[in-house]
């Protein structure tokens, strides 16, 4: 019964996100499956990043021998400073060291910094085997695919250096343990005509457009929002690669002019047109929490966490992003059990 309780970077919400501590910890706390996000070094190695730029998320501003590293990349009309894993050999990311991307709020994980290492695909692969072994539960990935428009333009294509990792793994197997998702829908067209086969998903966001149709379409580009009306769900819905959508959490649910949680007809939408759905990102902190739930007025402090999660996953989703995984399986546990109760 759904929903699939997905450890968001791992238990990103306990430890630094996409470290081997943290994804260990979400199976521990009864997550389903695991979402890295894939971005690639120099010499085309996969490593497991939020982004390319990892000036936050690693301790490398602190290391003067990549002092000079620092550098502008633009691309669309996007602008960032900072370090970027291409512009880093494999051999050099594995010297730094892991930080908590979000400090402010979880400072008892930013008390692990600078204590674990940055992650390759191929160790996730490793690392979620081990644990369907020692758990004795299949457990899965949802593999996120980033920025790979960017990658593509600089020479290091990430649907064939996916497609080689997942062969190499031993992933192919048609067995349900690999979803693969992106913001960007030719991405999962191009790892599919690789012959991977997986569940795709399409990452929408709540707005804008998809950097690769920019790029093949320029202003003609489609919305985001384009693709959740019922018509662009069903357009989506006949296609051969694609089997689902991940939306973000506002999508689905949202506080009226009353201050009452109201359940959008998205799900339903979406499963009429023939595709599952996903969301993200489930919180407990106030922060990210709909201001129905919130608790107090610091941002850190965890609010009414339990009666958002329920409402999002009482809306028939078919899977849940989330940072805290113990949280989220406790209360898909609840509706199980209220779900028999009534049976």
């Amino acid at each position: 019964m759904p929903p699939l309780v997905i450890g968001h970077r791992g238990a990103s919400g306990y430890r630094p996100e996409h470290t081997a501590f943290a994804y260990d910890l979400a199976f521990e706390l009864g997550a389903d499956a695991v979402e890295p996000d894939i971005v690639a070094t120099r010499d085309g190695i996969l490593v497991l990043r939020h982004e390319n730029d990892i000036s936050v998320t690693t301790d490398v501003a602190s290391r003067a021998e990549f002092a000079g590293r620092r550098t502008t990349k633009e691309f669309l009309g996007h602008t960032v400073a900072g370090w970027f894993t291409e512009d880093f050999t494999w051999a050099e990311l594995a010297t730094l060291r892991a930080r908590e991307r979000l400090a402010h709020l979880r400072p008892k994980s930013a008390r692990h910094d600078d204590q674990h290492p940055i992650l390759r695909l191929s160790d996730l692969f490793d690392l979620v085997d081990a644990a369907s072994n020692r758990h004795r539960r299949t457990l899965g990935m949802v593999a996120e695919i980033k920025s790979a428009a960017y990658f593509t333009s600089i020479g290091l294509p990430l649907d064939e250096l996916f497609a080689a990792e997942v062969r190499a793994a031993g992933w192919n197997g048609n067995d349900g343990r690999l979803i693969i998702e992106s913001f960007e829908p030719t991405v999962l067209d191009q790892i599919a005509a690789r012959g991977i086969i997986a569940r795709n998903v399409f990452l929408i966001a709540p707005a804008g457009q998809s950097l690769d149709k920019i790029v093949e379409l320029g202003a003609a580009a489609p919305y985001y929002a384009d693709h959740l009306t019922k018509a662009g769900l069903a357009a989506l819905g006949d296609s051969s690669t694609l089997h689902g959508i991940s939306v973000d959490k506002s999508l689905i649910i949202e506080a009226n002019s009353d201050g009452e949680l109201v359940t959008s007809t998205l799900v339903a939408d979406a499963h009429a047109a023939g595709l599952q759905i996903f969301c993200w990102t489930l919180r407990p902190e106030n922060a990210f929490l709909t201001e129905p739930h919130r608790r107090g007025e610091l941002a850190a402090t965890f609010g009414h966490w339990r009666g958002e999660f329920a409402a999002v996953m009482a809306s028939g989703i078919d899977g849940v992003f989330v940072d805290h995984p113990d949280l989220a399986v406790s209360v898909r546990d609840d509706l199980r059990s209220r779900v028999a109760a009534s049976v």
